[in-house]
């Protein structure tokens, strides 16, 4: 399980942590042991002068599908949601260093949303954007109904977040989502030197000018909270378990 997220610092791009998904035979899937991870891994950045930026990348083909929905289909029955997604959202939102993504391929639910507190993203040309959260029975998170209409108009973020239209890497880049498409097979030699030119910045004008930009994270850390509560409820309707079970068994 603690394979499942590997946590790098590679040599060529001093200052930069690296968070890669490592699940390829469930497409990246992330588990609540998964998020806790990456949420330790964010806030030993943030406390580490050495660490300058933070790099999520997923394997071949593959960003991330989403959450597991074993774990959903669990709280639907009644468990508890538990605290990790939620801990791990608002880390993200509060994270002090800048955050750097590269996406080739899937890149479902959280797997789309996450890149929209990062920094810059580069996407393959083979990757698809898409949040089906609706057709689950469910509801966005991480703020995306907030950032999303924000950063790319009422009528793109509808499309993504409530009909569940896929967004190819163009459309994404056109959308406002992410930064550059490049191919496959430079996707993380891309990401890498988009973060060892961040990493090479000066780190305090940095920091400042990326608060400036992305102003006090107030309102986001309300919208995940308010997000969450829904989510929750949902989770343990009847039209989401029926969803669960219907894909689980494909």
């Amino acid at each position: 399980m603690s394979d499942y997220i590997l946590v790098e610092r590679p040599e060529a791009v001093p200052g930069a942590q690296v968070i890669r998904f490592n699940r390829p035979e469930k497409k990246n899937a992330i588990t609540r042991a998964m998020y806790a991870r990456m949420t330790q891994a964010l806030k030993a950045a943030d406390a580490d002068p050495a660490t300058r930026v933070t790099v999520f990348l997923g394997t071949d083909g593959c960003f991330s599908a989403g959450n597991d929905l074993a774990d959903f289909l669990a709280v639907s029955m009644g468990d508890g949601l538990g605290s990790e997604l939620l801990e791990f959202l608002q880390a993200l939102a509060t994270a002090r260093k800048p955050l750097v993504s590269g996406v080739d391929g899937l890149a479902i639910g959280i797997g789309t949303t996450m890149h929209l507190h990062c920094d810059m993203t580069v996407a393959s040309d083979r990757s698809l954007f898409k949040t089906p959260f609706v057709d689950l029975g469910l509801v966005p998170e991480a703020a995306s109904s907030l950032i999303a209409p924000r950063l790319m108009g009422h009528q793109r973020a509808f499309a993504l977040l409530a009909a569940g239209e896929g967004f190819s890497a163009a459309e994404a880049k056109e959308a406002g989502l992410i930064w550059k498409v490049t191919e496959p097979a430079r996707l993380e030699a891309e990401t890498l030197a988009v973060a060892a030119k961040l990493a090479a910045r000066p780190p305090e004008a940095l920091r400042i000018t990326r608060e400036l930009i992305r102003g006090t994270p107030d309102e986001v850390l309300a919208r995940i909270d308010e997000e969450a509560r829904h989510f929750s409820n949902r989770l343990k309707s009847a039209e989401a378990r029926a969803a669960f079970e219907t894909f689980l068994k494909r």
